[in-house]
């Protein structure tokens, strides 16, 4: 076979194999992308961290009822969470903490009658964690994730993840533009666990990079734990 006939092959291979690598990355690329979509389109139910009417009327069913001891705001904080899986235990249903459909069903409330806020909170909660915790470990996404909405249920902060978020001065990422970047996917994996009450920071409402920040007041706040680059405090 000629020298000029094996160099034609050998071209033809690397051009195959440059076809075959790029659409595999391609493929891979179009995977990742509908996971996201499937997780983000995913229906949220009411659990940790939401808020609306549907809040509202279980909080104010599961009082009527005895399950639940505190005041009705129409925010999913740990206090909603146990007095539904009290609530469940009693009905036979799987203590989740977790408003599903069969929980909503036994309260007497049409599945799907909240405000409409989760989804919103999802994504702005994915938002300001792509932006406050990029680069630092997932647990520290989650645990910034968990911090917002500390600060929901806590009387000193404003009642909605949106408030929280942009309360003046509250976050270096409203304030540097970082708030506006490309939302990472380990991010809405983070809020989605943070809403589903996980919360590695041990309850705390406020977190700082002590090698960034010059503010003397936030070393003072009592620290948890830290995680990452990050000191958790309340």
């Amino acid at each position: 076979m000629s020298s000029h006939i094996l160099n034609w092959l050998k071209t033809a291979i690397i051009l195959a194999l440059n076809l075959c690598l790029i659409s595999l990355a391609v493929f891979s690329a179009r995977t990742d992308h509908d996971a996201i979509q499937t997780e983000i389109s995913t229906p949220v139910v009411s659990q940790y961290g939401s808020t609306g009417s549907e809040v509202t009327k279980i909080q104010q069913r599961l009082k009527n009822w005895g399950y639940f001891d505190g005041p009705v705001t129409g925010n999913y904080g740990s206090l909603t969470t146990e007095a539904v899986k009290k609530f469940q235990r009693a009905h036979g249903l799987n203590p989740s903490g977790i408003a599903d459909a069969a929980t909503l069903e036994k309260i007497g409330l049409p599945s799907g009658t909240s405000s409409g806020n989760n989804s919103s909170d999802y994504h702005l909660l994915a938002r300001i964690i792509s932006a406050e915790a990029r680069g630092e470990p997932y647990i520290g996404q989650v645990a910034v994730g968990a911090v917002v909405l500390n600060r929901v249920e806590h009387p000193s902060f404003p009642d909605s993840v949106s408030g929280v978020v942009y309360q003046p001065g509250a976050f270096t990422a409203i304030t540097d533009g970082q708030i506006n970047e490309a939302i990472t996917e380990s991010a809405y994996r983070a809020a989605r666990e943070a809403l589903n009450g996980s919360d590695p920071t041990g309850g705390a409402i406020y977190y700082y990079n002590p090698s960034k920040t010059s503010n003397r007041w936030i070393r003072t706040r009592p620290v948890i734990t830290q995680i990452g680059e990050h000191l958790f405090c309340s």
